[in-house]
């Protein structure tokens, strides 16, 4: 049986104005997002609002086709919304250029999926220093890696093909991929989906130290009513709304 690992204290993350005299982490404002296939039109979204404040942990639940995946993928800017406003950090999406979006991408967004998030011929150090290289952020790749992977407990891991880890391991790596570029905002679709109720409550665990530690909003999208629980706030999604 796989314990939980211990919090290591090799990071302190600088002091930060209280949460809130911060703008919020990110801002969905009456979002609408249509999609057409020949004659067919699906509306996703209708006119969904939602609010994360700096450091807040919010889970999303929701029926299948409720529209959950659909707004996470608008809340990383990885596709556009139909009608409406995204803010991150207070700044409108729309109003950014293709730079600017791609460095909210790379360094203050990070998105977590609920499996094939490593890259399989690499190791644990290998994923997590090759996240941190792709961002494009001022760190030092290999040392960013293995302080994240010993702050959640994963160092003896770090020599590991993903094929040498569990399922729970192998997202546990994942965030600490996501934590490693110190974002902001932490964006992840059912990182338990997939995971028994032991790893589950690992997993979750780690997604608190990721707040806790580094000091990030994190919103996740989850059918699990345990995940949910342990939220600071749960949000519910039902026909591309809040309900």
């Amino acid at each position: 049986m796989e314990a939980a690992p211990r919090l290591s204290s090799l990071y302190v993350e600088p002091e930060r104005p209280p949460a809130d005299a911060e703008p919020p982490a990110l801002e969905l404002l009456d979002v609408f997002k249509i999609f057409n296939a020949g004659s067919t039109e699906t509306v996703a979204l209708r006119g969904l609002s939602l609010e994360v404040k700096p450091r807040e942990m919010v889970a999303v639940v929701g029926p299948s086709g409720s529209g959950k995946s659909t707004m996470l993928s608008i809340a990383a800017a990885m596709d556009v919304p139909s009608a409406g406003e995204v803010r991150v950090d207070g700044r409108s999406l729309a109003r950014l250029d293709e730079d600017e979006l791609a460095h909210i991408r790379g360094s203050e967004v990070a998105v977590v999926f609920q499996a094939d998030n490593l890259w399989p011929t690499l190791s644990a150090r290998e994923n997590v220093a090759a996240c941190v290289r792709l961002a494009g952020i001022d760190r030092n790749p290999s040392e960013a890696a293995d302080e994240t992977l010993a702050i959640f407990g994963l160092e003896k891991r770090a020599g590991n093909t993903p094929d040498r880890l569990s399922g729970g391991e192998q997202q546990r790596v994942a965030i600490a991929a996501a934590a490693a570029r110190r974002p902001h905002l932490v964006l992840a679709d059912e990182p338990t989906g997939e995971l028994d109720a032991q790893n589950e409550a690992i997993v979750l665990d780690t997604l608190r130290r990721l707040r806790d530690t580094y000091q990030s909003s994190v919103l996740l999208i989850t059918h699990s009513q345990r995940v949910a629980s342990e939220c600071d706030r749960v949000v519910e999604i039902a026909d591309g709304r809040v309900v």
